[in-house]
């Protein structure tokens, strides 16, 4: 009977669906890379879920359009990550929040911050993360730098979500 349930259990292992990037799970609990997939895979998916003439929409005067909001994480994505070692693009100017704005540039550069977030962390020893960096004057550390820079994702996909249901677009994980 012992050996039964084993069997069994087994077999029902064999049929749990696996994680996809679909999946709205994916990522969670499973440390900085599975989180930083995580949001990566929100942002995009929110962004390509987002309809072109949308993304020159602002709530109100004075406050960042919904590209400027995209371009603005690409800005910190790569500013942050320079504090710890990685240049930034020499292509990408602090303007392009304002210059960059058609949904194909922006997704773009998005793709391009994420990934390069996504690849610096993964290649990271993790001996080097204690490492003290200065940003703007203040101590800080490595681990500290990729901190923030998930957090700066987080606070802003809620942002983009506000945006979102504002124009009527349910984020693509909601439905």
């Amino acid at each position: 009977m012992k050996k039964l349930l084993i069997v069994a259990a087994f077999l029902c292992l064999l049929h749990v669906p696996k994680l996809s990037a679909q999946d709205p799970l994916d990522g969670l609990w499973q440390g900085y890379d599975g989180e930083w997939r995580h949001v990566s895979n929100q942002l995009i998916a929110l962004a390509e879920a987002t309809p072109a003439d949308k993304f020159a929409w602002r709530p109100a005067p004075g406050v960042r359009s919904t590209s400027e909001v995209y371009m603005h994480i690409v800005l910190a994505n790569f500013w942050l990550l320079s504090a710890t070692g990685p240049k930034m693009p020499p292509d990408l100017k602090q303007e392009s929040e304002k210059t960059v704005t058609s949904k194909p540039e922006v997704i773009a550069w998005l793709k391009r911050s994420l990934e390069a977030v996504k690849q610096a962390h993964l290649a990271a020893d993790p001996k080097d993360m204690p490492r003290k960096v200065k940003v703007e004057g203040r101590d800080a550390t490595v681990d500290g730098m990729y901190l923030r820079i998930i957090v700066h994702a987080n606070e802003h996909m809620g942002q983009l979500v506000a945006y979102s249901r504002m124009n009527g677009i349910a984020p693509p994980w909601s439905k």
